[in-house]
């Protein structure tokens, strides 16, 4: 077996399949394979909900890359989840605009609703809270990302309507 097979031998068994061949399909377009650090990370946390150590490890071999060096790619985007999140991602944005627009009291109210803090996710798996600097929507601060989906202009009510199952014990 040359080199090569071993690698992907190996390889294969962290990476699925279908993660190397849409790995490889950015590879074709790329000069460098470190170039597809981000979206074979991409690629990876959308098959799997997050980014293991484990997956981490093989993507870097398969970049021919150190397993720091990658690590360094992943920590530094903060869409890239390095642990597990719950099915939808509320990004909740921090920024100046939305701090002037209360943002500190809807989080709390967040967080009483859910049970969760920030980097926390609710028990029963369905939302994980986190930080963002901003979500580029200043104009209708305050904001965040539940899912895919932006929600602006957040008050108590529009957090009641979000999350009111969740208010009712099913998150805690």
């Amino acid at each position: 077996m040359s080199k090569k097979e071993m690698i992907q031998s190996d390889i294969g068994s962290v990476l699925s399949a279908q993660e190397i061949a849409e790995i490889d399909a950015e590879l074709a377009h790329i000069p460098y394979k470190s170039g597809a650090a981000i979206d074979a990370l991409k690629i990876v946390q959308a098959k799997r909900g997050w980014v293991s150590d484990e997956c981490l490890q093989g993507i870097a071999k398969y970049l021919e890359m150190s397993a720091e060096e990658l690590e360094g790619v992943a920590t530094f985007y903060n869409l890239i989840y390095r642990r597990p999140v719950g099915e939808k991602v509320i990004l909740f944005c921090d920024s100046v605009s939305c701090w002037i627009g209360g943002c500190d009291d809807i989080k709390s109210k967040i967080s009483n609703v859910l049970g969760v803090d920030y980097g926390e996710t609710t028990a029963d798996s369905s939302y994980t809270l986190l930080p963002v600097p901003c979500l580029g929507a200043c104009d209708r601060a305050p904001v965040m990302m539940v899912g895919d989906d932006l929600v602006t202009h957040l008050d108590d009510k529009k957090i009641t309507e979000l999350f009111g199952s969740a208010a009712n014990g099913s998150a805690k």
